[in-house]
């Protein structure tokens, strides 16, 4: 059950740069990794819940990466989900730097919140994106790890309700760059980051 060959390889060569990640964002990722080895050592599924304020950029492109990077590492017990503290949707940009590396992307349901299928693969399990609350129905209410993915979220949900552990991986927001000449380059910049780091985190427990 192959990922697209065009993710595969731009995450065989992401993987030179995981030893760029510096020893402040490990100190970050660790706690998650061990939050994950304890859940598989215990033959349980894991639930990562990647949660920011709107559900429109960070917190989607930390879960279809860690869910992608699961896959390549070959682990299927691996689950994840996002949400916000409010729904708007899944900014465009974010969706474009995505299918530039590989990501075949359907939109399932037109509207002010789209509906997107996110194909990794043949024979691997879609994710259906769109933006969300955090407590939504199509979110886990217990057994799962809280990932606050921006500093504003972590700071007005100060009650997860059914979570395990809540961990805070804060992104920079690419929204910053929209607009501009660098809007571009600000989304796919965000996005190898968090690939980058989903790379080092579950290479952390599965390599």
């Amino acid at each position: 059950m192959p990922l697209h060959a065009d993710i595969k390889n731009y995450l065989d060569d992401l993987k030179s740069s995981v030893e760029e990640i510096d020893e402040g964002r490990k100190e970050l990722l660790k706690p998650i990794s061990d939050y994950i080895k304890s859940k598989l050592q215990a033959d349980e599924r894991v639930q990562l819940n990647f949660i920011c304020t709107h559900n429109s950029r960070r917190s989607h492109l930390c879960q279809i990466w860690a869910k992608t990077v699961a896959y390549y590492y070959g682990c299927f017990q691996i689950d994840t989900f996002s949400g916000g503290t409010e729904a708007t949707a899944f900014y465009p940009s974010g969706i474009a730097a995505l299918r530039k590396v590989g990501f075949e992307i359907l939109i399932e349901k037109e509207g002010d919140n789209p509906l997107y299928r996110i194909d990794y693969g043949a024979g691997l399990e879609d994710t259906f994106a769109f933006s969300k609350k955090y407590d939504d129905v199509a979110n886990p209410k217990t057994d799962f790890a809280a990932v606050m993915t921006c500093d504003h979220a972590s700071e007005n949900c100060p009650v997860v309700f059914g979570v395990e552990q809540r961990f805070n991986l804060w992104y920079d927001d690419p929204k910053t760059y929209d607009g501009t000449e660098k809007e571009v380059w600000g989304y796919e910049n965000r996005s190898r980051q968090i690939a980058t780091e989903m790379l080092w985190l579950l290479g952390e427990v599965l390599v």
